[in-house]
């Protein structure tokens, strides 16, 4: 199915409204926004998501300082610092706009004052929407990952969303599921009060 074109901007109630329809936006090479609805869905099963061992030392390690929503706009910032993004300016301010109405959250890594890693994302309900995450020093982005992870089980989190599978987000722990079948846990993940 062919993804279908955006106008420029996205009012934050447009944003909210797409997310609980399992819809996203992304800015294709065409410099349009458009919004998607894969099928399959990639998820993360939160409560087998593991870190492996190099990163569990990490985390335990006292080299990184973790926060949340300290730097939200930082990160999304650095997310789309590659060659290839889907996000340009609109996207950005879009998620800031998404942020400050309380409906996007991030996690960041710090080093030495530092921000070297990060990820952020959307929350409806106890559904978290992955966005993207960024690393500047080996690895910070999956530490990022991991923080979050064990932040929403803690918070009650029953649904991780990461839209597409990627070598990287399944050597994380990501699975393909039928469109119809995520739809399912959208719904239930809707009925459920989480707080970020």
């Amino acid at each position: 199915m062919k993804p279908r074109l955006l106008v420029p901007t996205i009012p934050v109630a447009a944003l909210m409204d797409a997310y609980t329809e399992g819809r996203f936006p992304m800015c294709h090479e065409d410099g349009n926004l458009y919004w998607h609805d894969p099928d399959p869905r990639a998820l993360f099963p939160l409560h087998a998501v593991e870190p492996d061992t190099r990163t569990r030392r990490a985390l335990r390690s006292d080299r990184f300082l973790y926060s949340r929503d300290k730097a939200f706009r930082a990160v999304v910032e650095a997310c789309a610092e590659r060659p290839e993004t889907w996000l340009d300016d609109r996207l950005i301010a879009s998620y800031a706009a998404l942020h400050e109405a309380g409906h996007a959250h991030s996690v960041e890594v710090w080093q030495e004052e530092r921000l070297v890693g990060g990820i952020y994302g959307v929350v409806m309900g106890a559904a978290f929407f992955g966005e993207s995450m960024f690393n500047r020093v080996p690895n910070a982005g999956k530490l990022a990952f991991h923080t979050l992870v064990q932040h929403l089980n803690a918070r009650g989190f029953v649904l991780f969303d990461t839209q597409y599978i990627n070598d990287f987000t399944a050597k994380l722990g990501a699975v393909e599921v039928p469109r119809a079948e995520f739809r399912r846990s959208l719904a239930q993940a809707l009925s459920v009060v989480a707080e970020f």
